[in-house]
């Protein structure tokens, strides 16, 4: 008898190590295994800048470089489904792409606001006009930031909570654009690359607020993204490209698989 008790507790000791070693990634592909996975959201989600696009998706420009299909590549997820589309808005999203969420929807991620704030025109603008007028442009972003967007994220949050009740949602943020002091040395001055990261905290704070309210995980990739800036000498981002206007300042496919991507797993 003492013996067999020895035994036992022999074997589950080993058990114990080998699960120690190798049972949690088991454990954690098993369990991903029976996740049904959900990615909506704006150009940072489908993957726009990061090339390699499914022709299928058209203008929406999903990437298979993009962060969702590389989490679904690695974890094999029972059913994914992905519907993020490049210059959505809020109302995009609730129009057009929750379909595939349900009552068995276990996971979803979301990239939205930047579009509403008029990212795009404060990049325009800081680019072909003054400094002056960069900066007011950017006050004007943080101005629909706290008056006007956190409504339109809430429409979003509840539409998707609403669909899927159960869901773990992971709301993910966006980069600084620039390195301060880094190696530009045309371009924007200091002060519109100061103004503009300024602007991209801002709006994230405010994604975030929003997120913890209605109960969702938000994901930074500022700290992801440290290093890698446009002006880093080692950029992640596309700095403004004249021959593919559409993927200036967007994540290339190593910002996304070293940026995006460990944000979100992190937050998973």
């Amino acid at each position: 008898m003492r013996l067999s008790r020895i035994a036992a507790l022999s074997s589950s000791l080993l058990l114990g190590a080998v699960l120690a070693l190798t049972g949690t990634g088991a454990a954690q592909a098993a369990e991903n295994a029976a996740v049904d996975y959900v990615a909506l959201g704006d150009s940072y989600s489908s993957g726009v800048g990061s090339g390699s696009y499914d022709s299928a998706s058209g203008d929406c420009k999903r990437s298979t470089k993009a962060y969702p299909v590389l989490w679904k590549n690695a974890n094999a997820p029972s059913s994914f489904a992905f519907t993020a589309c490049s210059g959505a808005r809020t109302g995009d999203v609730t129009a057009n792409q929750l379909g595939p969420l349900s009552t068995a929807t276990d996971l979803v991620s979301v990239t939205i606001g930047g579009n509403d704030a008029g990212f795009a025109d404060v990049m325009t603008t800081c680019v072909l006009q003054s400094e002056s007028t960069c900066i007011s442009r950017v006050n004007q972003a943080k101005a629909y930031v706290d008056n006007t967007l956190p409504g339109k994220l809430d429409s979003v949050y509840n539409a998707i909570r609403g669909k899927a009740p159960s869901a773990h949602v992971v709301v993910l943020g966006y980069p600084r654009f620039y390195q301060l002091g880094g190696s530009c040395v045309a371009g924007l001055s200091e002060n519109e690359r100061n103004a503009i990261n300024g602007a991209s905290d801002y709006l994230n704070a405010a994604v975030a607020k929003r997120a913890a309210d209605h109960g969702f995980t938000f994901a930074g990739v500022v700290g992801a993204f440290t290093g890698h800036e446009i002006c880093s000498g080692s950029a992640w981002l596309h700095s403004v490209n004249w021959l593919n206007i559409g993927e200036s300042y967007h994540p290339t496919a190593a910002g996304q698989s070293g940026g995006y991507l460990p944000s979100f797993r992190g937050a998973v």
